[in-house]
Parts: C-alpha cells; sequence; structure tokens
C-alpha cells in the first residue's frame, strides 16, 4: 500500500460511497450524472492512494478469463485461499474500488469501461473468491457482469456469470457458512465493522438479487419453468428478510400468478395473488428502510395502476378457471354433458386429499400473522374447478368484483386498449357462467348483458387505428347474438304452436347476428372491397366460422314467403360451398374447422336436392 495515510483513504472512500446514493433527480437537471462523477473522482483518488497492484501471476490476465470462459464463468468449484497478508489485503481494497468504478460507470450508461472495471475487481479477487473477506464482492462484481451483459442481450453470457453467482454462494454456505463481510468494511476501523446478524442480511440479500436476475434470464431464454421457480423463491426470501416494496412486490407475485394459471396450478396461483392482495395492502403502513421507501406512496397514480392490473390477473384467475372446468364438462357441441360432471364430482374428493397435503407446503409465502392474512384472502375464493351453477357463480362474482376495481383505473379515456380486455373479460364471464345455467330464459339474459356492454365499444373506435380490436368485439357481438337466437329456437320448438312475437324476436337475433358477422368478414377486404383470396393465418379459424355460422343463420330464417325462403337457402349454400372449395384449394384450412368442414360439405350436397324439391312445390303452387 502507499504511504498515505489510512484514514485519508477511508474518508475518500465514504465521501464516494455518499455520492453514489444521491439521487439522480436531486442533481442539476443539466448535469443528472453530477453525484456520480463526483464519486468517480474520489475513488480514482482513493486507487492512487492505494498504489499500483503488485506484480503477482494471479492478478495478469488469463486466458481464462476472457468472458464466458474460466471457473469465474462456468461455476467451477473454488478452493479456500485465506486473504491474508499486505499483498492479499491490497488486492482486496484494490478489488473493492474497481467494482465501485466498475457500478459507477455502469450508472452513467459508459458499460465497456463498467465492464474493463468488474473484470478487474474480478481477476484481483479469483484466488480469494471463497473466503469471508472476499465472497460478497466477488458475487456482487458477477452480478453486475451478469446484468451488464442482459442488457447488451447476450443472454448465454449474463446466464453464465449469474449462474456462477449461484454456485458459489450455495458453496460457500455449505463448506463456511458464517456470515461474511460485506464490501465496504475493508475500508472500516475494526469499532465500526458490521455486527454478524447485519452481514448475514446484506449478504442474503446479494443472493436474493442473484436470484431474481437468474429468473429474468430463464424467461429470456424461454425457460419458464424455471423463470417461475426463482421468481417464486426471490419472492419467498424478499418477505423472509423484509426486504422489499410492497407495490414491486405484489406486482410480481401477481404477474407469477399467471404462470401458474397457464398451467393449470390454480391453488399456487391463488396463493400468489393472495399474497399480492396482502401485502399491497402494507403500502404506506410499513416503515422505511433501504429497501421499502416511501416512493411508492409518492405516486398515486401508479398505485392506482398497479392496484388495477392486479385486479386483471384475479380476473384471469377466475376466468380460466371457469373455462377449465367448461371444457372439462362439455360434450362435442359445446352442451354440459352430465356423466363428465359425475366424473369429477368422484374426482373432488381426491383432488382435495392430494393438492392440500403435497402442494400446499410447496408455495407458502410468509409465517405468522402474514401467513394468516393470506389463508384468510384465499379461502374467499376456490381453487378447485367449479362443478355447477352455485360454484361456478362464486367465481363470476369474484372476477365480477375485480373488473369493477380494474375499470376504475383503465377507463376509456387514456387507456383504451386495456379498458376494452377489461370489458371483453367481463363479457367471457357472463359467457362461461351461462355454460352452467340450465334455465334458457335466464341464459338468454346473460348474452344480452354481454351485448349491452359490448356494443357501445365499437361505436366511438377509429377502425383504422383499432382493426383487430373491432374485429374481435364485431366476431364476439355475432356471435352472443347467434347463441341467443339458438336459445329462442330451443325454447320455441318447445311451445305447441309460438306466436308471432317468438318468430319476429327469432328473426331479429338473426339479422343482428349476421350483421356483425358480415361487418367482420368485410373488413378482411381489401381497399378494393375484394375478399382476399389467401386468408392470414391469424384471421383464417374466425373467417371460416364467421362463413359457417352466416351460411348457418340464412337457413334458419323463418319467412313465410316461399321465394325469399329460396333465395335465403341460396345464399347459405354459396357460404357452405365457400368454405369446401377454400379448403379444397388450401388444406392447411381444413385443420382449422375439422368439424365445420365436414358439416360444409353434407349441407353442399343435401341443399341443392332441398331447393329443387322447393322450386317443384312452389311451380305446383
Amino acid at each position: 500500500m502507499a504511504d498515505a495515510p489510512w484514514a485519508e483513504i477511508r474518508e475518500k472512500f465514504q465521501a464516494a460511497l455518499s455520492l453514489s446514493r444521491v439521487e439522480l433527480h436531486k442533481n442539476p437537471e443539466k448535469e443528472p450524472y453530477k453525484s456520480k462523477y463526483g464519486a468517480r473522482a474520489l475513488l480514482e483518488e482513493v486507487k492512487a492512494l492505494l498504489g499500483p497492484a503488485p506484480e503477482d501471476e494471479e492478478e495478469r490476465p488469463h486466458a481464462e478469463d476472457s468472458l464466458g470462459a474460466g471457473d469465474h464463468a462456468l461455476g467451477l468449484p473454488a478452493e479456500l485461499v485465506e486473504a491474508e497478508g499486505p499483498i492479499a489485503q491490497g488486492a482486496v481494497r484494490r478489488a473493492v474500488i474497481e467494482f465501485h468504478l466498475g457500478v459507477n460507470h455502469i450508472d452513467t450508461e459508459e458499460l465497456s469501461a463498467g465492464e474493463e472495471h468488474l473484470v478487474k475487481c474480478l481477476r484481483l479477487l479469483r484466488k480469494y473468491r471463497l473466503s469471508q473477506d472476499c465472497v460478497s464482492l466477488y458475487i456482487q462484481a458477477q452480478n453486475n457482469l451478469g446484468i451488464l451483459w442482459s442488457e447488451r442481450e447476450e443472454i448465454e453470457t449474463a446466464q453464465a456469470y449469474l449462474e456462477s453467482s449461484e454456485a458459489l454462494y450455495n458453496q460457500y454456505m455449505k463448506e463456511i457458512g458464517s456470515p461474511p463481510l460485506d464490501p465496504t468494511e475493508h475500508f472500516l476501523p475494526e469499532e465500526e465493522k458490521l455486527a454478524e446478524q447485519e452481514r448475514s442480511k446484506r449478504f442474503e440479500k446479494v443472493y436474493t438479487h442473484n436470484l431474481y436476475y437468474l429468473a429474468q434470464v430463464y424467461q429470456h431464454l424461454e425457460m419458464f419453468e424455471k423463470a417461475a421457480h426463482y421468481c417464486h423463491s426471490t419472492l419467498k426470501r424478499q418477505l423472509e428478510h423484509n426486504a422489499y416494496h410492497p407495490v414491486e412486490w405484489a406486482i410480481n407475485a401477481a404477474t407469477l400468478s399467471q404462470f401458474y394459471i397457464n398451467k393449470q396450478c390454480f391453488m399456487e396461483a391463488r396463493h400468489c395473488l393472495s399474497a399480492a392482495n396482502v401485502i399491497f395492502g402494507q403500502t404506506g403502513k410499513i416503515p422505511a428502510t433501504e429497501d421499502t421507501t416511501d416512493a411508492d406512496g409518492d405516486v398515486p397514480e401508479l398505485y392506482h395502476q398497479r392496484k388495477g392490473e392486479i385486479a386483471r390477473c384475479w380476473i384471469k384467475y377466475c376466468l380460466t378457471l371457469m373455462q377449465n372446468a367448461q371444457l372439462s364438462m362439455q360434450d362435442n357441441i359445446g352442451e354440459l354433458d352430465l356423466d363428465k360432471q359425475s366424473e369429477l364430482r368422484a374426482l373432488r374428493k381426491k383432488e382435495l386429499d392430494e393438492e392440500e397435503s403435497v402442494r400446499k407446503k410447496a408455495v407458502q409465502f410468509g409465517t405468522g400473522e402474514l401467513c394468516d392474512a393470506i389463508s384468510a384472502v384465499e379461502e374467499k375464493v376456490s381453487y378447485l374447478r367449479p362443478l355447477d351453477f352455485e360454484e361456478a357463480r362464486e367465481l363470476f362474482l369474484m372476477g365480477q368484483h375485480y373488473v369493477f376495481e380494474a375499470k376504475e383505473f383503465f377507463q376509456i379515456d387514456g387507456y383504451v386498449t386495456d379498458h376494452i380486455e377489461v370489458v371483453q373479460d367481463h363479457s367471457a364471464l357472463f359467457k362461461v357462467l351461462a355454460f352452467f345455467e340450465t334455465d334458457m330464459e335466464r341464459r338468454c339474459k346473460m348474452h344480452k348483458r354481454r351485448i349491452a356492454m359490448l356494443e357501445p365499444l365499437i361505436v366511438d373506435l377509429n377502425p383504422q387505428y383499432y382493426l383487430l380490436v373491432n374485429r374481435q368485439i364485431q366476431f364476439e357481438i355475432a356471435h352472443a347474438y347467434y347463441d341467443m337466437m339458438d336459445l329462442k329456437v330451443a325454447i320455441a320448438d318447445k311451445l305447441r304452436d309460438p306466436d308471432s312475437h317468438i318468430v319476429k324476436k327469432i328473426n331479429n337475433l338473426n339479422k343482428s347476428a349476421l350483421k356483425y358477422y358480415q361487418l367482420f368478414l368485410d373488413s378482411l377486404r381489401d381497399p378494393n372491397k375484394v375478399f382476399p383470396e389467401h386468408i392470414g393465418e391469424d384471421v383464417l379459424r374466425p373467417a371460416m366460422l364467421a362463413k359457417f355460422r352466416v351460411a348457418r343463420l340464412y337457413g334458419k330464417i323463418i319467412t313465410a314467403d316461399p321465394k325469399k325462403e329460396l333465395e335465403n337457402l341460396a345464399t347459405s349454400l354459396e357460404h357452405y360451398k365457400f368454405i369446401v372449395d377454400y379448403c379444397e384449394k388450401h388444406p392447411e384450412a381444413a385443420q382449422e374447422i375439422e368439424v365445420e368442414l365436414e358439416l360444409s360439405k353434407e349441407m353442399v350436397s343435401l341443399l341443392p336436392t332441398k331447393m329443387e324439391r322447393f322450386r317443384t312445390k312452389m311451380a305446383l303452387t
């Protein structure tokens, strides 16, 4: 070490740390990095006062120090070499300065310089990395390099650094285990060194960050199972060490729930969402620490937005659980299959026994009062697929509650797309609830509610800017009218002599369904109003379904005019023929609509004979 007074070195280092922690918004607007540059100058002064590194072979560049290679990147086991003696002590202190210079350059968006300093830090610490003095600093340097390479979208290099950090943490805890020094302690007098409890807290926080970054890397690499596991571990550790922002934690837990929903792990999804509700409720109620600042409360709009986002995750939970139940119990025409319903009832007890005993332990967040609070939220909503209308209605009401909560923030003015998606989910909740309803009149009313909430959405939407959204809503409204018409026909079939009012109602519903299916199909036409010869893959199935339903709707129009009925049959045949012809020219389309294609072929065969009999009958009368 140089002959500079140790007190001067310590003082400059502490001043550099203080400047580094100054928040950017506190700097002059024209000099956003003023405090960072000030900290950098002091760190460079400390580096000069420490003097040049000794000519030690271990501190020179190694071939295996290149990125993506060497044991620091591959996670090969380290051997314990204590950082003892003046040479080792000098190397460690210089490594601390290189680390802070690296972070400083990254903070000021000078990534290459930041990388250079961090790699120097690793090189200086390489042989001491498993020691109590160096392990935390080494892991932090690798974590920062992992983030840096992730920002460069070199995800596999980032993965190598972060996995190496994880391996080193696990090896250290297994072989040594005592709380290691925090990097700042290398510039503190003995009497100011941290207590073991504080060291442990800081080291665990470093490892939690490591897991958090690994979760993001695995997400980028589409290793979704691993990403979810690491995200879950991160959230659990943040609670255990009381190191989290309530709003941020809640959003991350709610986001994780969507992975579990897609995997049909509804117990885990419910637990994440319940925990999100409880932790979100802590906003502004827990004392501020370095991890839990009061910044969350400074942005009420952000608070309300996050509340709305969590509500949307709850909506998806309720909707997906109901839809999953519907798929499990419907027959080949989409109606409730009583045999399947009975089979699922028989499986219910087994599901309860297995899931409560095996899976509950694996997903628990929090302990004590926090655990009780989360359980209290969980008890209000089931994780089991609903088997009847009453069970489905409970989920529906929960989902609808969160629809209203989400709409408080995601209003049509300012959040057009988000608002529409929430309304579409509300419509979908009514649609799936109707599946469980046995009373056909009440089912009609549910579809009517869907239409009432969807139709106003497209009145003011510019189809040029919101083409896809317009198509979705047009198709959904058409299908709601289509379902209502089918239900009204079924109700009329049970009557001996349907009156003119029912007939008129059926025809009006038919007309409305045709209108919206036609609007959807017209949206596929080119600027010259020509229907495409080749329909895009993204709209192929809806387009074919629309054509099929238009064909069926024309065949369902009730009229006393034989000439009009013949015209309707001809139009119906035209649409059925379109489907058959299109699938012959484009075989890939046949896979999208197998059932509808078979029925269309049948109708193309039957309708000409029916129309011919109709013409003969008309000629005779």
